[in-house]
């Protein structure tokens, strides 16, 4: 097993533990509902919420525009079945970012909440989702400045927090999104910052030219 394949399955094995509960962190529903007032969204529009979890993100947007078209990909089992309970008028599927099993130029809005923190490689997701994105397609993500979940943590300093790797650090910024986002065709056209208690969240959109 690569280093890359020991990460993925240490991530899967512990949201698969906090899918039962995850639903009931009030900061996730808060943020999903904020990530879905943020979004640019038409009611028919095709939408891909990338490292789904348990779907707070799609259901708040399926609440808010019952026309959508949503698939919602994870790699977590467990997180996918309270997903699909919860909503299953959108497809679930179990599958890696960097590989989305959607066709080219086929989707209006990739959405990443909280998540690209998790990732090995973030540019080889990015670049993903620009394929999957139409022209002038969209992403938004939600990503920490600051709060009990910022910094740079591994499983050497943390063994018994995080039994994986993660990285804030790198999309803190504005600076930093754009840096991410320009080389794969991304412009960042708003961003606003979300604020709950100590947590401090940057939320960006950006447009595939």
């Amino acid at each position: 097993m690569t280093l890359d394949q020991e990460r993925t399955a240490a991530i899967r094995e512990a949201f698969d533990a906090r899918a039962p509960e995850y639903d009931q962190n009030a900061m996730h529903r808060a943020l999903a509902a904020s990530v879905a007032r943020f979004a640019r969204v038409a009611d028919d529009d095709t939408v891909v919420d990338a490292a789904a979890g348990t779907g707070l993100v799609a259901r708040a947007l399926a609440r808010r525009h019952p026309g959508l078209s949503i698939t919602g990909v994870d790699v977590s089992p467990g997180m996918l079945a309270v997903a699909r309970a919860a909503l299953p008028s959108a497809e679930w599927l179990e599958a890696d970012v960097t590989a989305l099993p959607v066709a080219t130029a086929s989707v209006d809005l990739v959405t990443c909440v909280t998540a690209l923190h998790l990732f090995a490689q973030p540019s080889d997701a990015i670049t993903e989702w620009v394929r999957v994105l139409r022209p002038r397609g969209r992403l938004v993500t939600a990503t920490f400045v600051s709060g009990g979940h910022h910094g740079r943590h591994t499983t050497e300093h943390h063994p018994a927090e995080v039994p994986y790797p993660r990285d804030h650090a790198s999309f803190a910024t504005p600076e930093l999104l754009r840096a991410l986002f320009a080389p794969a065709g991304l412009r960042i056209a708003r961003i606003a910052t979300w604020v709950r208690a100590d947590d401090h969240i940057l939320l960006a959109e950006a447009v595939r030219d």
